[in-house]
């Protein structure tokens, strides 16, 4: 296996960048919202803002140009079977299938709340499941994403969840993790989260990611 890690790679650059009020948010933080938060149930996803999304329902301006960037970078074709870990109601999946129906999709989503509530079209290919501990054979998929996901898991296991991807991805991988680059932006993150366990210096990312045998992509939220 490798030794190197992937490319740094901005996938998501024509992902819209939504407007956030970064110093409401820490001046209104609450650990009893971050508790809420941190259950990924329909608070999260459809309740106050204050608690996570404020709502969170499908907009094909926001994966549909993404995933044309990604089907071009990865050269994905007919049959290229898909794997989304923390797939939350399957927006980006369905956006891949409408793209190219012969794509075989699977989404995973430690949200019992957002499976249950997936987009109609691609309920049937969702299930509850943990990232850390995939229910998948060796080298799967021809693709595996996890967007901003693995760092809502605590150290040890989030090295699991990127060795896991690691494990049953055949060729191409892609996450993004909450990270910052200096100590304004990591004041900025800190602000700003409500549900990640684990924030690193873009550095020790990629020295984690040179742990874990990680050979994929990888990008940085940053809010």
């Amino acid at each position: 296996m490798s030794n190197k890690i992937g490319r740094e790679i901005n996938l998501l650059e024509k992902y819209p960048k939504p407007k956030r009020d970064i110093l409401k948010r820490a001046n209104s933080k609450t650990p009893e919202q971050q508790l809420i938060a941190k259950k990924f149930d329909k608070e999260f996803f459809d309740g106050d803002r204050s608690h996570g999304y404020g709502g969170y329902y499908y907009n094909e301006k926001f994966w549909t140009e993404v995933v044309k960037d990604f089907i071009n970078y990865y050269e994905l074709k007919d049959g290229a079977k898909i794997l989304d870990i923390g797939c939350g109601k399957g927006f980006m999946l369905y956006d891949f299938k409408k793209a190219n129906p012969k794509f075989s999709i699977e989404g995973i989503d430690i949200s019992k709340y957002a499976v249950e509530n997936a987009k109609s079209e691609v309920k049937e290919f969702l299930k509850v499941g943990n990232a850390a501990k995939l229910n998948y054979e060796e080298n799967t998929f021809d693709l595996v994403v996890s967007i901003t996901t693995v760092h809502n898991l605590d150290l040890i296991k989030c090295k699991k969840a990127i060795m896991e991807i690691e494990r049953v991805s055949r060729k191409h991988k892609f996450l993004t993790v909450d990270a910052y680059s200096n100590d304004k932006e990591k004041e900025m993150m800190y602000s700003w989260n409500l549900t990640a366990k684990t924030i690193l210096h873009t550095e020790e990312w990629k020295k984690l990611f040179l742990e874990t045998k990680y050979t994929g992509d990888f990008f940085w939220f940053k809010p």
